[in-house]
């Protein structure tokens, strides 16, 4: 008998030390469709107004300025929780012309996020460039590591209007840390932050004297306010 009981505390002592032991694994809901907490104004400390759900989403509501005078201002972050090493998974709606972003590593105290924070670029590519007579560069579309580093393949983008998913792969593997951006199911770029590429591509582009971009390796998740209106679902989060 005293067999079978040490063998039953064995299986449950090992079934506790496996769930602690992946508990960073399981997916957190950052938004679940049913209330705002959590979510604050960057440099804030309440939710600004055009921030509401609406059927289960998260709205941004606001009239479509789309850059014509862009006021902004209306940032938010996750702000119960920093994050390092993780995957972070949402799905998103922009209208014709729309624009945000998806930051992650955010502190604040600084102007704007994206003085300081890595940033996933959420865009309507097509409905952009026609609305404001102007090209971009592939580092400024939808998917991209906003003015760093674009889309390779796969890209796949739903029209205005429609769904996106996107997820942004943050992790410490192999000696070194790793980077990735999936659209809608499928990977469309890497990149090793901090190596030399890296460096490179900051020191001649928009971020060469914003001292602090990139620097922090662990952060806020956040979400853009560009004068578009906006519609975020499903934000989840795992540890890695």
């Amino acid at each position: 008998m005293n067999k079978y009981i040490w063998l039953s505390v064995f299986l449950i002592t090992s079934v506790i030390t496996y769930q602690l032991l992946n508990t960073d694994n399981e997916w957190v809901y950052l938004f679940d469709g049913n209330t705002t907490e959590g979510w604050r104004a960057y440099n804030g400390e309440s939710l600004p107004k055009k921030w509401t759900i609406q059927d289960g989403v998260l709205t941004f509501s606001t009239d479509s300025k789309l850059e014509k005078d862009m006021e902004g201002g209306g940032d938010i972050i996750y702000y119960l929780e920093e994050f390092e090493n993780f995957e972070l998974y949402l799905e998103w709606k922009l209208p014709a012309g729309g624009n945000s972003g998806i930051f992650y590593h955010l502190k604040e105290g600084f102007n704007t996020p994206y003085e300081v924070a890595p940033e996933y670029q959420l865009l309507d590519d097509y409905g952009w460039e026609k609305i404001n007579n102007a090209t971009l560069g592939e580092s400024q579309k939808a998917g991209a590591d906003y003015a760093m580093y674009s889309p390779k393949e796969n890209k796949y983008l739903n029209p205005a209007g429609e769904w996106n998913s996107s997820a942004i792969i943050f992790r410490y593997m192999n000696g070194g840390y790793h980077v990735s951006h999936r659209l809608n199911g499928k990977k469309i770029l890497s990149f090793v932050p901090w190596s030399e590429d890296w460096y490179k591509r900051k020191n001649e582009s928009k971020w060469k004297n914003a001292e602090k971009y990139g620097s922090f390796k662990k952060g806020y998740i956040g979400l853009q306010d560009h004068d578009s209106p906006l519609w975020f679902r499903n934000i989840k989060i795992r540890k890695l």
